[in-house]
């Protein structure tokens, strides 16, 4: 069975390496902004599968304009998403 807790570590690791390989796109002189296109639409899809409800939805559309905006791939989308579900504050 797996745990709350187990979720929530998958989900981290998960993100991590996603929010990775949007910066690895950046590094790659020439074929970074075209990567972006392709991994854009790629990226919020499986960001919107990871966090079901409107925090998919918001985290996905901020994640894909991220993506495609030139120089923001640094941002750590899907870490900031885990913070703001697991972390945040809790709501009813």
């Amino acid at each position: 069975m797996i745990t709350s807790n187990k979720i929530k570590q998958r989900q981290l690791f998960i993100g991590i390496v996603m929010d990775i390989i949007g910066c690895i796109t950046y590094v790659i002189p020439g074929l970074g902004e075209f990567a972006d296109i392709i991994w854009a639409p790629i990226s919020a899809y499986i960001l919107l599968k990871m966090y079901p409800g409107q925090v998919g939805r918001v985290a996905a559309t901020v994640n894909f304009i991220e993506e495609l905006s030139p120089g923001f791939d640094f941002i750590p989308t899907y870490t900031i998403t885990w913070c703001y579900t697991y972390l945040g504050e809790k709501r009813d």
